[in-house]
């Protein structure tokens, strides 16, 4: 598909690299990965081998210092792997869990903990989410209490994407009760520390990624560990989210142009009363309000990367997009099974895998009416 954002020679090779490495490691073992719950470590090692864990970190800490439009170019790549929960692994590694280290985090951290990750070394994860608080972000209980030069972490947090893979977190926790959205702190986590451990969750779908709930049992790390300033992982915290979503946005609308043109094909080759199902006017008409819908919602993914690039804010507009293109995805791929009839419905059905995997999109990493509220806000409404 052209774009002015993938215009150049650079942007051509990297993307015939991505898709090279798609195709030959990450594609045919679709299906094992699904059984498997989770992405072996040997996949991020060779994706940091590859140099596309840090596209847009600077090349001191090991990243390619390029902009968000070869993170675009990547996960539109990663949606041809035929596993959601794959790429959503690769994108808590790249857009969930890193960018506040590389972002406010100290030389000796980054050094310690965002070397690593870039080179695929180390696997990382984003811990937010807890048993009461989702969306509520400020709901969280998790308490980090400063004992000398350590942190003291005791809590819970939930649905935690690369749970059982990461050798570290990027955490949440509140570390002054009493100050409001300056009491929140984000902390590196390792998960080797006495005290942490972890049970798999199990999903209805974006099964090629391990999610699990955290218990730290007064887990010690040091107060060197946190992330910027104490008492600023609210803030920080918010401007991590911008990235998530995006990507968010990024990669499900590829997978599902790419469920569109599997329907499309599977289309014109079944038969029903004698002639193709894309003879029939209904399907043709079902088609092409899919492809208009999808069109559209990559085009407002595409700006918010633009203003991304341009260095100017796109909260507003990246909380549209996620609304947007979580209906969106959700309703192309209901529509693509419909299409598929029984078949559809089938477990081995890229598009009853795609139902399953695309309602994710309209929760994880805010709700569509935390969207809705967060837009009205921003608004001024």
């Amino acid at each position: 598909m052209a774009d002015d954002l993938y215009g150049t020679a650079e942007h051509r090779a990297f993307r015939e690299a991505v898709r090279r490495f798609v195709e030959a490691e990450l594609r045919p073992r679709a299906r094992e990965f699904d059984r498997m719950g989770r992405i072996d470590k040997a996949l991020y090692r060779r994706m940091g081998e590859l140099g596309m864990l840090g596209l847009r970190y600077d090349e001191r800490w090991g990243g390619a210092g390029l902009d968000w439009s070869y993170t675009a170019v990547l996960f539109e790549e990663l949606a041809r792997c035929d596993n959601a929960g794959v790429a959503l692994g690769i994108s808590v590694q790249t857009d969930m869990a890193t960018p506040s280290l590389h972002q406010f985090g100290s030389d000796a951290l980054r050094q310690k903990y965002l070397v690593p990750a870039i080179a695929g070394e180390m696997v990382a994860a984003i811990a937010v989410t807890e048993p009461g608080a989702g969306s509520d972000v400020a709901g969280i209980k998790t308490r980090a209490v400063r004992d000398g030069d350590d942190w003291v972490i005791r809590g819970s947090k939930l649905y935690i994407t690369n749970a059982a893979t990461a050798d570290w977190l990027c955490l949440l926790a509140v570390t002054d009760p009493a100050a409001g959205y300056a009491g929140f702190s984000q902390i590196v986590v390792p998960t080797d520390a006495p005290g942490f451990r972890y049970e798999l969750l199990d999903k209805i779908g974006n099964w090629g990624s391990d999610t699990g709930q955290l218990f730290l049992d007064d887990v010690r790390v040091p107060v060197s560990h946190t992330i910027g300033e104490i008492g600023r992982g609210f803030q920080q915290q918010m401007v991590q989210f911008q990235d998530e979503r995006l990507v968010a946005c990024v990669s499900s609308v590829a997978s599902s142009f790419e469920l569109w043109e599997q329907t499309t094909r599977w289309c014109r080759e079944r038969t029903l009363f004698g002639k193709a199902l894309a003879e029939m006017q209904v399907t043709q008409f079902t088609l092409v309000e899919l492809l208009t819908q999808l069109t559209a919602a990559r085009e407002l993914t595409h700006a918010c990367i633009r203003k991304r690039i341009a260095g100017e804010d796109a909260k507003l507009e990246i909380s549209m997009a996620k609304l947007f293109c979580g209906r969106t995805v959700r309703a192309v791929a209901d529509a693509c099974i419909q299409l598929h009839g029984g078949f559809g419905y089938m477990k081995e059905s890229a598009a009853g895998r795609a139902f399953v995997d695309s309602r994710l999109m309209s929760i994880g990493g805010g709700a569509d009416e935390t969207m809705i509220q967060y837009a009205a806000k921003l608004l001024g409404l």
